[in-house]
């Protein structure tokens, strides 16, 4: 028995054929993470998160050094088991409870600015001619929580890294922009503390964007903004398995055009990835009040920790050269879905009478 275990650790399938790739995006990251540290004394806060600095290192190492085949299975590993881990681990903090005591008007309401952006932002993507995973990617990303809801949606549409690394890319960027931007729209649309925070939760794309974004205003703008934007999080699950099922139909018409028999109907597994289920198991625990108060800050440092190697292991998949050649369209469309994003969200505060 000892030596199948041998024969299968020391196999180039097994776990000592994962450990170099692994190692890589370790290393990637340490360095993504030492970066934002350097940025944070140097201006006083990291205008780049260590997630995107991850992706961009790792997409140089690629573009200019060609790490040999040996470390694609590692790359592989943290691209997507270690990402689908970090999803799991982000349910955690996503209450039902907190969530409920927002109002259901509010939760409706932010429900339908998802689902009306995501729309909105694949129309956008695929009228500036981008591919159609790609336009998903973007309008997932754009609707609902940014780099996570990117990570989440790759495995259900079939997306390869290349174009979940653009779409983080450029997602990322203008997420910062938005963040240094958005306190400028207090004045200009005479917004009050409680409706910039539902502003600012509705089009931010990360909860530690919101909370810098919403920081300079108010310690009110602070609160409403985390959680609604906690309530576009928990969108995630039900966004990802409607793409599953319409994936699935898809792959059916597909095989019928083609003339190949029909699939069998798929198991729960294949329309809900296990790690929605996860994640919805989690958010559960975290209600009823099964986790541990003092479990939830590792878990969450667990999942950014994860979701950075995981970033790291997309970049060292991509050549910047080939990522290029999308710019412009995929900038374009971000920029536009993020402006469309901001209008349907305003006119939410209007209707509901935000105070």
């Amino acid at each position: 028995m000892s030596s199948k275990f041998g024969s299968r650790f020391s196999d180039k399938t097994g776990l000592r054929g994962i450990l170099p790739g692994a190692g890589l995006c370790i290393v990637v990251t340490a360095l993504a993470m030492g970066a934002e540290l350097i940025e944070a004394k140097l201006f006083g806060k990291a205008w780049l998160e260590a997630l995107v600095l991850a992706i961009l290192i790792g997409a140089l190492i690629r573009t200019f050094a060609q790490p040999h085949a040996r470390f694609d299975r590692g790359i592989t590993f943290g691209a997507k088991t270690l990402l689908e881990v970090a999803v799991v681990l982000l349910g955690a903090s996503v209450s039902a409870a907190a969530i409920a005591d927002a109002g259901l008007g509010l939760m409706a309401g932010i429900a339908g600015v998802v689902m009306v952006s995501i729309m909105l932002s694949f129309g956008i993507g695929r009228a500036f001619g981008l591919p159609h995973n790609m336009a998903l990617l973007v309008a997932c990303g754009n609707s609902i929580c940014g780099n996570s809801a990117i990570a989440a949606t790759a495995p259900v549409i079939g997306a390869n890294g290349k174009d979940v690394a653009a779409s983080i890319a450029f997602t990322a960027v203008l997420g910062v922009v938005a963040v240094i931007g958005l306190p400028l729209l207090v004045p200009a649309l005479d917004l009050t503390p409680g409706q910039y925070g539902v502003f600012a939760g509705l089009t931010v794309y990360a909860v530690p964007q919101v909370l810098a974004a919403t920081a300079p205003v108010a310690a009110l703008s602070v609160q409403i903004g985390t959680l609604v934007k906690l309530a576009r999080v928990l969108m995630l699950g039900p966004v990802i398995v409607i793409l599953a099922l319409i994936s699935d139909i898809r792959r059916k018409a597909d095989a019928s055009a083609a003339g190949t028999p029909a699939q069998a109907r798929p198991r729960l597994s294949q329309i809900v990835p296990w790690f929605i289920i996860g994640f919805l198991a989690m958010m559960a625990l975290r209600s009823f009040g099964l986790l541990p108060q003092a479990s939830l800050q590792p878990i969450a440092s667990a999942a950014n920790t994860l979701t950075i190697i995981s970033m790291a292991a997309l970049g060292l998949t991509v050549d910047i050269r080939a990522v290029a050649k999308a710019g412009p369209r995929v900038t374009s469309t971000v920029i536009l879905s993020l402006l469309a994003l901001g209008v349907i969200s305003y006119a939410l505060i209007v209707l509901l009478k935000v105070a």
